[in-house]
């Protein structure tokens, strides 16, 4: 599979339903970014009313990541977090299907020196992020300006995959599955910038038990082992939707110190503590309807 050209574009008849969507997809992509950011705000008031199992996820995550705070402030932090949830998917069809570069290439990428440097090394960079509602923005901006692959989890859906990864090229450099890891080694070893998100609880890959905001969650062990084997530089890049214009802020930090260690325990629970600084800094617009918790350590309960 090539890692530069999207998958063959599937019969039209043979999924007229998907493409009837992708065409309303479409049209809504090119609405004015205000009116965007409107049906952002209707899908999120929606998606409160029509997804109410997904509540008690979002509930159960907030409290345990936030104990600090009390119900009546846990349950505005989860109104918000629908309306974000609805915003992240205007804002991501827009990304997608939207060839206009505004505002992508006109955003400031605060400690964008930070790369530039690490790029200038030579050795490869692993950008790390967080699954948040603006993350595909975020991408998109990063890709406008400089030369980066992303890493990304296929749909099942084959019009699906062929909109998103054809969306996605458009822009990035190259596209690898979260399972193709020889030819994200390979990128990275060529000098090239790979920007991904591990923080969610994946079925496959080699996880280990660290803490999420003090509760143990299985977490991927690939950044510490890519960087074990490739030797590149690992930052973080973290990116917030604000209401006023430039309506996102971007920020790349200085890269870890003295990682990778020996210790893959340590680097990945640092890297959860790097994700977690950026939830902070924004936590309605993380992706709490995810079940990080899911999977547990042997012998707890289950956490859903």
């Amino acid at each position: 599979m090539s890692h530069h050209q999207p998958p063959s574009r599937p019969a039209i008849g043979a999924h007229l339903g998907s493409w009837l969507v992708y065409g309303l997809c479409w049209l809504l992509a090119h609405l004015p970014y205000g009116l965007l950011l409107w049906l952002g705000r209707v899908l999120g008031w929606l998606f409160k009313r029509l997804f109410k199992s997904r509540r008690r996820v979002i509930a159960k995550n907030i409290a345990a990541c936030f104990p600090a705070l009390s119900e009546a402030e846990q349950r505005a932090l989860i109104d918000q977090n629908y309306r974000e949830t609805g915003m992240m998917v205007s804002q991501t069809l827009r990304t997608f299907l939207n060839r206009s570069i505004w505002p992508y290439a006109d955003l400031t990428i605060e400690g964008k020196e930070h790369l530039e440097q690490a790029m200038a090394a030579g050795n490869g960079v692993l950008l790390v992020s967080g699954h948040f509602t603006a993350l595909d923005v975020g991408g998109r901006a990063l890709c406008e300006q400089y030369p980066v692959a992303g890493v990304y989890r296929p749909h099942k859906n084959p019009v699906q995959e062929h909109i998103v990864k054809r969306s996605r090229l458009r822009y990035a450099d190259a596209m690898f599955s979260r399972d193709e890891l020889k030819g994200i080694i390979k990128y990275l070893k060529a000098g090239g910038v790979v920007w991904y998100a591990p923080d969610q609880n994946y079925r496959r890959g080699q996880s280990v038990f660290v803490d999420f905001f003090g509760t143990p969650a299985a977490t991927i062990t690939a950044t510490h082992q890519l960087a074990r084997i490739t030797g590149c530089q690992v930052l973080s890049y973290a990116v917030k939707r604000l209401d006023q214009a430039p309506y996102y802020a971007l920020r790349i930090a200085p890269g870890l110190t003295d990682f990778p260690s020996s210790d893959v325990n340590h680097d990945t629970q640092r890297i959860n503590q790097v994700i977690e600084q950026m939830v902070q800094d924004a936590p309605e617009q993380y992706l709490w309807l995810h079940k990080r918790f899911k999977t547990r350590p042997p012998g707890a309960a289950p956490f859903y």
